[in-house]
């Protein structure tokens, strides 16, 4: 059909589909056959789809018909010879022939609902091929094709998997949502910031495939490598997000060593020496919501130990509120801000860590999103322990609820 369809287009696809259930019941096949070749003739082009759209024919009867008016304008006395079927002549459906087919094969594509566990497809992909495979091999001797024909005629399509299921949730998940938001509106009415962190996806760096699509010249898309593996010159870079709820602006330390607890603190330490001090110049307290696991999760030691340091270097408490498990898809930075970065970069190779770079800051929304972005090539080892003498020296202080997902950490010097 043709790739645009103005309402002069549906009204006629319209009108063809009244005529032809009006005439069917008085018309034989070569008549349906060759009244709907005249239609397509006179629809000009794209007219044998559009008429085996609105009429339900297949394209092959509809040309075979352009081709019995061909014959009958070219020499009409061979017209007479167009054989005429009888009624339901022709060949017969492989499920009029072979009437336990189509059970046979409910029974593979769906084996528990049809209470055969023990089904040869049981745990095997269930292609087209491998289906008709089977089945001739249990007596209905069948193609891929025909296979393929009954699978959408009984309501079945290709499906992908669906992230619907949440998985079992922590008893206290909503009172800590609850928690979390009455603590952010508290330091937000006292002018006091509130960031989300977390770390972004991990990115090659090279000429490899982006997700998505952006506009280029017809035929002539982005050429990049065929394989994924990982260029050892380049290699890849970890983006940790700082994302100011308040202010609706972001911060950005593209990585290029080990996403650790330090280099997800030096990240929130840049954020205030680059965004932070001047948005907030009274601000004597910071809040921090992550995620519950990570580089900045609830259980990571060394987590706590560098934001020991980084209360010191700032001379203000930091409190942090840490989402229940499994739930890491409410944190802020996850939708008001990564989402964005993965839109703007779509389809564009991240070549280089300049490009990287300028495609994080050059990400924007129509309420207002700024970001900033910085190279950190800093080198943060993983394996580092703390131990318990080191993290009981941690100026701690654990909240009423929930203190291993909330709690405060005083500078160094300053006393509980």
């Amino acid at each position: 059909m043709r790739v645009e369809c103005g309402m002069q287009d549906i009204e006629t696809l319209q009108r063809l589909e009244s005529i032809y259930h009006s005439l069917r019941p008085v018309m034989d096949e070569r008549m349906r056959r060759q009244w709907a070749a005249a239609e397509a003739q006179a629809y000009g082009w794209g007219g044998i789809r559009a008429v085996s759209r609105s009429t339900g024919m297949s394209p092959n009867t509809i040309a075979k018909g352009l081709l019995e008016l061909s014959i009958r304008e070219n020499d009409p006395t061979l017209a007479i010879s167009i054989r005429l079927r009888k009624e339901g002549g022709g060949r017969k459906r492989q499920t009029d022939i072979d009437t336990g087919l189509l059970t046979a094969l409910e029974y593979l594509i769906d084996p528990v609902t049809r209470g055969d566990p023990q089904s040869p497809l049981r745990w095997t992909c269930k292609s087209t091929t491998r289906l008709a495979i089977e089945l001739s091999a249990q007596g209905h001797p069948v193609s891929a094709s025909t296979v393929g024909r009954l699978l959408i005629a009984d309501g079945y399509s290709l499906q992908s998997n669906r992230k619907t299921k949440e998985g079992t949730s922590h008893p206290d998940r909503d009172a800590q949502f609850e928690h979390i938001n009455q603590t952010v509106k508290a330091f937000q009415a006292r002018g006091q910031p509130v960031i989300s962190v977390d770390t972004k996806k991990k990115e090659l760096i090279g000429e490899f495939r982006n997700p998505g699509r952006e506009w280029q010249r017809k035929g002539e898309p982005v050429e990049v490598l065929v394989h994924d593996f990982i260029d050892k010159q380049l290699g890849k870079v970890i983006p940790y997000g700082v994302y100011d709820v308040s202010a609706n602006q972001g911060w950005v330390s593209v990585g290029i060593d080990h996403d650790t607890a330090r280099f997800a603190t030096q990240a929130i330490g840049r954020w205030w020496d680059k965004m932070g001090v001047t948005g907030y110049p009274q601000a004597g307290e910071l809040l921090i919501t992550a995620d519950g696991g990570g580089s900045n999760g609830s259980r990571n030691r060394l987590w706590k130990v560098t934001l020991q340091d980084l209360a010191t270097d700032l001379d203000m408490p930091i409190s942090v509120c840490h989402f229940p498990p499994g739930t890491s898809k409410w944190n802020k930075i996850e939708h008001r801000m990564f989402s964005h970065i993965t839109q703007n970069w779509r389809g564009q190779p991240l070549v280089s860590h300049e490009v990287v770079i300028n495609l994080i800051a050059a990400t924007t929304t129509q309420h207002g999103l700024t970001i900033q972005a910085e190279l950190d090539p800093g080198v943060y080892p993983t394996g580092t322990l703390v131990t318990d003498d080191e993290l009981a020296a941690v100026n701690l202080e654990h909240g009423d609820f929930h203190g291993d997902w909330n709690y405060r950490i005083f500078p160094a010097r300053k006393k509980k």
